[in-house]
């Protein structure tokens, strides 16, 4: 038995590099990416907000090095590189005003978390983060994430390629998809808001759902009933940080589980690997793929919890929603032994290679969300056969 119940609908939305929330998050984890660059040891956390004309940074940076990085400059590279470059449209990267305040870390986080090796290495900071993974798609991620993010990021590159030429950076999509025992089986709708140029509206609306239709096609999930509603307010052309202020850390729920999984509330962008927020839910996402590809459980859910400044967990808690094949006990006592999985904080980054990305960037993880694809090292399914010969 499980706890699904015979049919019910999840929605998950994704919104695109141009919207004001992840164009700060790219903004931050590029400016990380800097850093680690210039000094792999290096303390980061970078907050960024924007508005009409306006970017600015602030947070904690220390490093060997990191005083050279020109943080203006990797904020206007990123503003361009994203495609905001029209001055009338009030946000774009060659006119925006830019302030800076970033200081460094402060000494009495420092102490707990700099001890000099990975098994004693203090937790960057307390809480508590969850990692899921289900066998409902090839990717281990549950499908209205999935397909959302699918859908923007596919529309963010016929703009980039300019296959339709009126669309402008900011988007968001949403999908609603039926669940039968658990299994996806339609869509009962699909939501596009997409910034464009002054185009009307029955053009736009015609072009966006045909090529969303096309995007999902192959899914099998779209039927005569599925809803299309394309930019359903009827206009949306001023868009980004324009029409919206931005802040980093405002899209946790897009860039994990969509809603499917708890969050402990902790964002990730712009945080070096030593805050547990991000290293640890990037583990525990890691621990519960693995799990899930080994055949142990259709769906698994990990919660870890720690103290700033001490190395093991406080907690770790394992569930598997009824479709577990061995008990949910046994599985937390299993990971917290550590005989597999070491969730001490210096260890996961060691183990993942957190400090030193080799073949992905930080700044890669902020659109289409940090899980499910697998360029990351937090995705591999290096541990299958070992969790079948310990279970």
């Amino acid at each position: 038995m499980t706890d699904y119940v015979n049919s019910h609908i999840f929605s998950s939305e994704a919104v695109s590099e141009g919207h004001p929330d992840k164009l700060c998050d790219k903004i931050s984890d590029a400016v990380l990416d800097a850093c680690l660059a210039a000094d792999p040891d290096a303390r980061v956390a970078c907050e960024t907000a924007a508005a009409t004309d306006l970017v600015v940074n602030l947070g904690e940076i220390s490093g060997s090095g990191v005083e050279n990085i020109d943080t203006e400059k990797i904020a206007r590279d990123v503003v361009k590189e994203i495609g905001y470059d029209r001055p009338k449209e009030g946000f774009s990267w060659n006119t925006f005003k830019y302030l800076s305040h970033i200081h460094s870390q402060s000494p009495d986080i420092a102490m707990g978390i700099s001890r000099g090796d990975d098994v004693s290495q203090g937790a960057g900071d307390q809480g508590m983060m969850f990692g899921y993974a289900t066998n409902a798609t090839p990717e281990y991620m549950p499908a209205p994430i999935m397909l959302s993010h699918r859908l923007v990021s596919e529309f963010s590159r016929l703009r980039h390629k300019g296959e339709i030429p009126y669309l402008r950076p900011d988007s968001k999509a949403q999908v609603s998809v039926v669940f039968m025992d658990g299994r996806p089986v339609r869509l009962k709708s699909v939501v596009v808001s997409h910034q464009t140029e002054p185009v009307d509206i029955a053009v736009v609306r015609r072009d966006i759902e045909e090529r969303a239709r096309d995007i999902l096609s192959d899914t099998g999930l779209v039927g005569n009933e599925t809803r299309f509603l394309i930019n359903p307010t009827g206009r949306f052309e001023i868009g980004g940080p324009a029409g919206d202020a931005g802040l980093t850390g405002r899209k946790i729920i897009v860039d994990t589980y969509g809603g499917s999984c708890s969050h402990g509330g902790g964002a990730f962008s712009g945080k070096d690997p030593s805050k547990v927020d991000r290293s640890a839910a990037y583990y525990a996402r890691y621990a519960a793929k693995n799990i899930v590809a080994a055949g142990i459980a259709e769906r698994c859910r990990i919660q870890v919890a720690y103290a700033i400044g001490i190395a093991r967990p406080l907690s770790l808690s394992v569930s598997f929603f009824g479709t577990g094949t061995v008990s949910e006990e046994r599985m937390s006592d299993f990971l917290l032994s550590g005989e597999l999985f070491d969730f001490r904080p210096g260890c996961i980054v060691a183990e993942l290679g957190l400090k030193k990305p080799s073949g992905w960037s930080y700044s890669e993880t902020t659109n289409g969300g940090h899980f499910g694809r697998d360029v990351f090292p937090w995705e591999r399914l290096d541990k299958v056969d070992a969790l079948r010969n310990a279970f």
